[in-house]
């Protein structure tokens, strides 16, 4: 429409000139305005301009496209370039705990650990029901014969919370198994200076214990997790009256 009127334009002050030119002023301007419309993309008449800008979409979407599908095959050989994480090693067999044991052992043991002094207090009076002969050994407690003296006495209490600390110590160790043994070969070894004192009396705190473990755990001391104490209480002792004997000499 421009080249038009431009050339309309140049016809018209040429016509003063002669005629002939102004003709072929106008031939030259139509035969480029034809040339212009041969060259232009298509065009919707309702939308002028769509077909250009439909073009040039097409053209970033197919680059979009091809990036994405290059970002795929990068992804896709990344994520074949990652190792598997290593598989666990094989258990250690002085432990008689499978791994899922040993979880929910611990798991099981932070509740008695934030019950520690009461658990420990009726351990000890279940003890003295069952072995009252063992009094003899606390020289601080060993006058006290009934269970309420017991319950009620800060001595035994201390003493219940000073063993009830050693097996948290020890429970906690059984991720690092040579702290265990390592801790409670040394604890089994004190009880030599004990005067009167018998290994096989640790084997009299096993039923003890795990009915004051079942008392503080309540509903939580299911079958599988008294299974999970026996095991856990015997290898304790065992490692203890260890510490005991290798201390004592031949």
């Amino acid at each position: 429409g421009g080249a038009v009127g431009c050339a309309g334009a140049v016809a018209s002050g040429g016509g003063g000139g002669g005629g002939g030119g102004g003709d072929k002023i106008v031939g030259v301007a139509v035969d480029v305005v034809v040339a212009e419309q041969r060259l232009a993309p298509p065009r919707d008449e309702r939308h002028p301009g769509v077909g250009c800008c439909c073009a040039q979409m097409g053209c970033d979407l197919g680059k979009l496209a091809s990036s994405a599908t290059s970002g795929d095959d990068r992804g896709g050989k990344h994520k074949d370039a990652l190792e598997e994480p290593p598989s666990p090693g094989p258990p250690d067999p002085r432990l008689p705990l499978t791994a899922k044991q040993k979880y929910s052992m611990i798991a099981s043991w932070k509740g008695i650990s934030r019950a520690m002094e009461p658990t420990g207090v009726y351990m000890f009076i279940k003890l003295f029901e069952e072995h009252q002969e063992l009094l003899q050994l606390f020289t601080k407690f060993g006058e006290l014969k009934t269970r309420d003296a017991q319950a009620n006495s800060m001595e035994l209490a201390e003493h219940a919370n000073k063993v009830m600390t050693t097996l948290d110590e020890g429970i906690k160790e059984l991720d690092d198994l040579d702290n265990f043994f390592q801790y409670l070969t040394q604890v089994g070894a004190t009880h030599k200076t004990i005067p009167g004192f018998n290994p096989d009396y640790f084997w009299k705190i096993e039923v003890p214990f795990l009915e004051a473990v079942k008392t503080t755990l309540g509903d939580r001391f299911t079958e599988n997790i008294e299974t999970i104490y026996k095991i856990t209480i015997k290898l304790i002792i065992e490692t203890l009256i260890k510490g005991y004997t290798e201390a004592a000499g031949p």
